[in-house]
């Protein structure tokens, strides 16, 4: 599984969001400026992510994108799937479908495939931009893997 460019820009534009979310709406530009990303490929994520319903927009001036909830109800997994579409390993089908087990052991490496992205969207699901926003600003742990010391 890929975190693509759009998936990773997403949501860093949304962190950005987060971070300021109670200076009112962000243009575009800024938001650009904020993270370096190019704002161009910006402007359509964001018209994605607000198709998605994680963003709005006001128009005019002092316009710009908001976050359409709070922070601690978006999950970085809702993120990476509005713009990626479904969090899996790759494309590879379900084990038991479609002649998916008509080679000898096949249908066993189909079922780690699926745990490994099941593994991932549980992860990504534990992370909200409020959590992230909290480690950024310094006010909570690092994400850290656990410790497999014997």
């Amino acid at each position: 599984m890929r975190i693509s460019t759009r998936g990773d820009y997403a949501c860093r534009a949304l962190l950005s969001l987060a971070m300021r979310d109670d200076e009112g709406p962000t243009s575009v530009r800024d938001i650009a400026e904020r993270t370096g990303l190019p704002q161009p490929y910006l402007e359509q994520i964001l018209l994605a992510l607000k198709g998605a319903g994680l963003v709005r927009s006001k128009r005019g001036v002092g316009g710009g994108y908001t976050l359409h909830r709070s922070p601690d109800g978006i999950r970085l997994s809702e993120i990476v799937s509005a713009v990626d579409g479904p969090i899996t390993l790759g494309d590879f089908g379900q084990p038991h479908q479609d002649g998916a087990c008509d080679h000898e052991g096949q249908c066993v490496l189909l079922a780690i495939w699926d745990q490994a992205g099941t593994h991932m969207r549980e992860h990504l699901d534990g992370y909200t931009l409020a959590d992230i926003a909290d480690i950024a600003h310094g006010e909570a742990p690092w994400p850290s893997l656990p410790d497999h010391a014997h």
